[in-house]
């Protein structure tokens, strides 16, 4: 397996495991609830995946022109889900042209910015990307078990 394959198909289990938990809510108002402490809502966390995988991957790798307004991915609320799944989709669908065009060969290139002040290699950015995401994916996994315990007894 190529190394560009293996990243890919990692982004896409985690954006085909975000389409499946946030089809997985019972109640759709609990896309955008929290619990607890926790700050994030599972919507908020799918909206901040699609802005990070669209402008990361999407914009910076394909050229695709996405303009990131990260400050709205915190904001924005009661998003319906068909419209979260939607975006989930197109966003996957950025990541397959971005990877249809990425040779093994451009892995060792410089990451065209700067990433919390650091110079990194294209595969070093995919490699905190798809973790990245797999957190917030188990993040999200957690929500939804913990509020459908909590509204269904």
């Amino acid at each position: 397996m190529q190394t560009t394959t293996f990243f890919r198909d990692s982004l896409f289990a985690s954006l085909d495991g975000l389409s499946k938990e946030i089809s997985a809510f019972s109640a759709e108002e609990d896309l955008w609830t929290t619990q607890g402490q926790v700050s994030n809502s599972a919507g908020t966390l799918a909206l901040h995946l699609i802005g990070n995988m669209n402008h990361f991957i999407g914009s910076v790798l394909g050229d695709t022109g996405f303009v990131r307004d990260r400050a709205a991915e915190f904001s924005q609320r009661d998003i319906p889900r068909d419209v979260l799944l939607f975006d989930i989709s197109e966003t996957r669908e950025q990541v397959r042209n971005t990877f249809e065009q990425l040779t093994n060969e451009r892995l060792d290139d410089r990451y065209p910015l700067s990433t919390f002040g650091e110079e990194r290699t294209v595969m070093n950015v995919l490699l905190i990307l798809c973790t990245h995401a797999a957190y917030h994916l188990g993040q999200v996994n957690y929500l939804r078990r913990t509020l459908d315990r909590v509204n269904n007894g």
